[in-house]
């Protein structure tokens, strides 16, 4: 059985995005990634901030998966996920990522947002999103993985929409939806492609709480990570696995496969005219 620290152990170091000091993680030295340990709580907050959207293109996913290495091998309290950006969470996937491709960037795209994925799910350390903003796709990946969500109420909404790009969510996608709300739910999210707003995420289990802004929804996920103060730790890790440890072996055992499938639908061409659709679509809007 895989450990917590071996998943964590799974991509050698790229770059240190943020500055330890006496064995504290304190504040970033990186652009894309900013991380703030609380003296007193000992919980990191780790703050996206690639303007405009969040976007996950390599560079931010590999900010993001060195960050949680360093928050595991300095025995981390808890880590708060969230943006600097006043009204988008993370805009999932970098689109300019998968829309005409090179080879060995895109396999090292998929490759180390695997390693995210694993070292974010399956984290040693209680994890919450607080969510200030739009978390489509991939951002709603990110926030799902964490074991709280708080979203800030607003005009905003969250869910995995690859079915509105022609894009099927991966397996790993599906089963991290699945282990947040219930399967059938998940099943008539992911088919239509489908974007909550805050008060249907919810209702329907794929948030935990409201807040009013983002101060706020970071208090509410500190209050929530305070709660395993009095738990023992090694009991609460454990727990924690039990329950993702099936879903965290299936893509371990399947990366190859999971790699190449990724490969073969990015390349196909009526996907590469739905994204080449998309982006013109963004660009009308900006104008």
């Amino acid at each position: 059985m895989m450990s917590f620290r071996q998943l964590g152990r799974i991509v050698t170091k790229e770059f240190n995005p943020f500055i330890v000091k006496n064995g504290r993680a304190m504040c970033s030295a990186g652009p894309l990634v900013n991380v703030k340990v609380n003296d007193k709580t000992g919980v990191a907050l780790v703050t996206m901030q690639r303007a405009p959207v969040n976007g996950l293109n390599l560079e931010l996913i590999k900010a993001l998966s060195t960050a949680l290495d360093d928050l595991s091998n300095n025995r981390s309290r808890g880590m708060i996920l969230t943006s600097s950006l006043p009204t988008i969470f993370s805009g999932g996937l970098d689109i300019m990522e998968m829309y005409k491709p090179n080879e060995d960037r895109i396999k090292d795209f998929w490759s180390s947002l695997q390693d995210l994925w694993m070292k974010l799910f399956g984290s040693g350390f209680p994890t919450a999103a607080a969510v200030n903003g739009h978390s489509p796709a991939g951002g709603c990946l990110l926030a799902m993985c964490c074991e709280y969500r708080v979203m800030v109420e607003g005009k905003f909404t969250i869910g995995l929409n690859e079915t509105a790009l022609g894009i099927v969510a991966p397996s790993w996608f599906q089963n991290t939806m699945k282990n947040t709300i219930s399967s059938r739910i998940a099943e008539k999210a992911l088919t239509l492609g489908t974007l909550f707003p805050v008060d249907e995420a919810l209702k329907i289990g794929l948030i935990d709480e409201v807040a009013k802004d983002k101060a706020e929804a970071i208090t509410k996920c500190e209050s929530f990570i305070s709660k395993f103060d009095k738990i023992n730790p090694q009991a609460r890790m454990l727990t924690k696995f039990v329950f993702r440890e099936k879903i965290l072996k299936e893509l371990e055992e399947t990366r190859d496969e999971d790699l190449q499938r990724f490969l073969l639908a990015v390349c196909n061409p009526k996907v590469q005219k739905s994204l080449e659709l998309y982006i013109q679509a963004l660009k009308s809007k900006s104008k």
